[in-house]
C-alpha cells in the first residue's frame, strides 16, 4: 500500500528546479531537525511512497510536483560533518539522531497549488498543512486529500 506525505523545502534552499537538475533526478533528502518529521522519515516513510514536493517560504507557498521515496530512511551523514550547515554534535554514527530519505522526481506540476488556494476547499479542512500553526516540514497526506488534491490540477 502507498502511503502519500508533503515535504517541505524553501526554493531558495532546494527546490523542484534543484532537484529536476540532478542525476538521475534524485537526492538526498536531508537535514529535517524535528523529532516528529524525522520519525516519519525513520520509521514510516517507504520505498514507492509518493510525496507532494511543497515550496515553502517564498512568493508563493504551495505544491509543486510529485516526488517518490526512491530510498526508505537512513542515518543522515550530514549531521555527523562539522562542517555542514546541518551538523548536530549530538548525533553519533553508532547511535544516529537524525534520518532522511531519498527522493525521485516523479513530476512537475502544470501549476503551483498554492496554500491560500488549498485553504478553501473544506475536503482538505484536516490536512496537518491548512491548519494553524503546523510548520512541520515533512507531513502525511491521505489518500482522499491526494487524489483531491491531484483533481485540482487534472494529473
Amino acid at each position: 500500500m502507498t502511503n502519500y506525505w508533503l515535504m517541505k523545502s524553501e526554493p531558495s534552499e532546494f527546490s523542484i528546479q534543484d532537484l529536476a537538475e540532478r542525476p538521475g533526478q534524485r537526492e538526498p533528502w536531508d537535514g529535517v531537525r524535528n523529532f516528529q518529521a524525522r520519525n516519519m522519515l525513520r520509521d514510516q516513510m517507504k520505498l514507492g511512497d509518493l510525496a507532494f514536493f511543497y515550496h515553502s517560504n517564498c512568493a508563493e507557498p504551495g505544491i509543486v510536483g510529485i516526488v517518490e521515496i526512491a530510498r526508505a530512511g537512513y542515518p543522515d551523514d550530514a549531521a555527523f560533518d562539522p562542517e555542514d550547515k546541518h551538523f548536530d554534535p549530538k548525533s553519533d554514527p553508532a547511535k544516529p539522531r537524525w534520518y532522511r530519505v531519498d527522493v525521485k522526481l516523479a513530476r512537475t506540476l502544470a501549476r503551483t497549488v498554492a496554500l491560500r488556494e488549498l485553504k478553501q476547499y473544506p475536503e482538505l479542512a484536516g490536512m496537518p498543512l491548512v491548519q494553524r500553526g503546523n510548520r512541520l516540514s515533512v507531513m502525511p497526506v491521505t489518500a482522499e486529500q491526494w487524489a483531491f488534491i491531484l483533481s485540482l490540477v487534472k494529473v
